[in-house]
């Protein structure tokens, strides 16, 4: 869904802009107008003129952020999160884009839900990419219309939550997605290997008396799944959320062979362990869980070498009553719209001196290349007008009560983070402006 664009122009003034897609790091004016970059040149030096400015003199100016997994809720569970409230928290974490999740109430299989999810009336302030259901009702056994979905806007397709066992349907799923050029996004999990399991299999669970996830569900599917791609030219297969380092070994072989294998990570995964769920505490409980520390370390490495191509946030509302019960009846999923920038300056870039550059680009051209979301994910002249503005040196307090979603459980409410959203801009028209 894009946003209207309108006669208008708006000119971002002596930032330092970081377009990793266009090779650009340097102090530059970008001139924004119908919606559209009208133009890129040093300060003072843009040829146009604008309606407003915006000074953004000390600040990073960088293609507008991308979130490839965002649970919207809409439609049927609105009293978690809504399609406004959703995007106004993606505002305020930098996304110009949220490419949202089927497994709703009804599940999105059919074009008309996805048309639906694009409709002005949902409210959205940034742009709205919606992911249809793999299979009918998420159930694992028939086959959506793939190109009917597409036809209508979904940018892939995905049992997410519930992921597609039958190794038959998988492969045919696969080799659909070579005809159309459509992703495939996997929830890589084992769920014969997970019943009744509502954490990391290790000394956290062992000593909470909980049943634990093994990294094997997650790995074996991942494995499973990159075979099967590489029996399909033009197959794409994307894990999600992927979380422990076997998985990404398999991810590893999959590029090597030159397959269109993808994945992501979460903040949540990058920054914390299985030894933070402390006493049952379950904002910290989420699908895949929270991992071990040789984990998360290995994560780190992919995330600075180049095999994960995205960084996504799992946006999870939950109500109060899902999640503030035993642990293991509580509901899997955290939010975390509004604090993947602050998490990703923290332990990427300072805890792990992890370029600024490469950063942005998990945020920016490198999701828009896992999606084919042509025309973001970089600043050049004649894309969309879709800006994050951040200061990466403001240091800042989340306030999880003040959260622009419906739903606060997350683990990081009062967390200390440094980098700010200052602006985000659609459609080359501000949305988002701190306070």
């Amino acid at each position: 869904m894009n946003l209207k664009k309108g006669n208008y122009s708006l000119l971002v003034k002596g930032g330092r802009l970081i377009d990793p897609a266009a090779k650009i790091d340097a102090t530059m004016d970008v001139l924004l107008r119908d919606g559209l970059v009208a133009e890129i040149a040093p300060p003072g030096k843009t040829r146009g003129t604008a309606h407003e400015k915006f000074d953004a003199r000390g600040l990073i100016v960088a293609p507008g952020f991308i979130d490839l997994h965002v649970h919207l809720r809409e439609p049927g569970q609105g009293y978690k999160e809504t399609i406004a409230t959703g995007t106004a928290a993606a505002a305020a974490g930098g996304f110009t884009s949220v490419c949202c999740m089927p497994n709703t109430q009804p599940v999105v299989d059919s074009p008309e839900w996805v048309t639906w999810l694009q409709q002005p009336e949902r409210g959205a302030v940034v742009n709205v990419f919606p992911i249809a259901a793999a299979t009918h009702a998420s159930k694992g056994a028939v086959l959506t219309d793939f190109r009917a979905l597409q036809r209508a806007g979904a940018v892939g397709v995905t049992d997410d939550g519930k992921p597609i066992l039958n190794d038959g349907v998988m492969r045919e799923t696969l080799r659909l997605s070579s005809e159309i050029n459509l992703p495939v996004i996997q929830h890589a999990e084992d769920t014969r290997m997970t019943d009744r399991c509502s954490m990391n299999d290790g000394p956290t669970a062992f000593r909470l008396g909980l049943r634990g996830m093994k990294a094997a569900a997650e790995a074996s599917i991942v494995e499973r799944d990159v075979q099967l791609a590489q029996q399909f030219t033009g197959a794409r297969l994307h894990v999600a959320h992927l979380s422990t380092a076997d998985a990404l070994k398999a991810v590893r072989r999959g590029k090597r062979s030159k397959s269109q294998v993808t994945c992501e990570v979460t903040p949540h995964h990058f920054a914390l362990t299985d030894a933070d769920v402390g006493e049952y505490d379950t904002n910290f409980k989420m699908n895949p869980p929270l991992r071990s520390d040789s984990d998360r370390e290995a994560l780190l490495v992919a995330l600075a070498d180049g095999t994960v191509d995205a960084i996504a946030t799992d946006h999870a509302p939950h109500a109060p009553h899902e999640k503030i019960i035993e642990f293991e009846r509580a509901a899997f999923g955290i939010t975390g719209l509004e604090t993947a920038l602050g998490l990703a300056i923290i332990h990427l870039h300072r805890g792990h001196k992890i370029p600024l550059s490469r950063i942005v680009e998990l945020f920016t051209a490198g999701p828009a290349r896992v999606f084919s979301l042509r025309g973001r994910g970089t600043l050049i002249r004649g894309s969309h007008g879709d800006v994050t503005i951040f200061d990466p040196q403001k240091r800042w307090t989340f306030d999880a009560a003040k959260s622009h979603s419906r739903s606060h459980n997350t683990p990081f409410g009062g967390a200390q983070l440094t980098g700010k959203v200052v602006a985000t801009i659609v459609g080359g028209r501000v949305v988002y402006r701190a306070d």
